[in-house]
């Protein structure tokens, strides 16, 4: 009611004007709002591609602990250093690694720490999709054997009458 008493005591044309630019302004925001959402989703799915490796996953699993230099990087993951420096690329690329170079070493760390909580969170969203996996197969497995079991049960009764 407040509204209605709000609008229909707008008597100058003035007061309709800034009623109307208002009611603009605020369908710019949320305009403004979706676009800048659209671009962020954009850009973490670009992320999320960037990480869909799993020796950039061991990368980020290794360098969650601190910087380190290429070689060792090298051994612990026991692949290529042309290998390594190809993922090593790619990821500096998208500004989830930073480098630090000292003489001849070249030292990586992490740009954002922070996204070591969100593989965290998905680790955790896979262990235990693969719990309930498992817990399904188990009843499967025992739900067969109950049924197998009452079937033998069937037969020895059949047998026996």
């Amino acid at each position: 009611m407040r509204n209605i008493d709000c609008i229909s005591g707008l008597t100058k044309g003035t007061d309709v004007v800034k009623l109307v630019a208002m009611i603009r302004n605020k369908e710019k925001a949320v305009s403004h709002d979706a676009q800048a959402d659209t671009r962020i989703f954009e850009l973490q799915a670009e992320i999320c591609q960037t990480l869909a490796n799993p020796k950039r996953l061991q990368i980020l699993s290794l360098l969650k602990k601190g910087e380190l230099a290429v070689g060792e990087m090298v051994k612990a993951m026991r692949i290529a250093k042309a290998n390594l420096s190809q993922h090593l690329s790619v990821m500096r690329q998208k500004g989830i690694l930073v480098t630090r170079r000292e003489g001849t070493m070249i030292y990586y760390r992490l740009a954002r720490p922070k996204i070591t909580e969100a593989c965290a969170i998905m680790r955790e969203v896979l262990l235990d999709s693969l719990a309930d996996q498992e817990k399904l197969s188990k009843s499967i497995r025992e739900g067969n054997q109950a049924v197998k079991s009452s079937g033998k049960e069937r037969r020895k009764v059949g047998k026996l009458g």
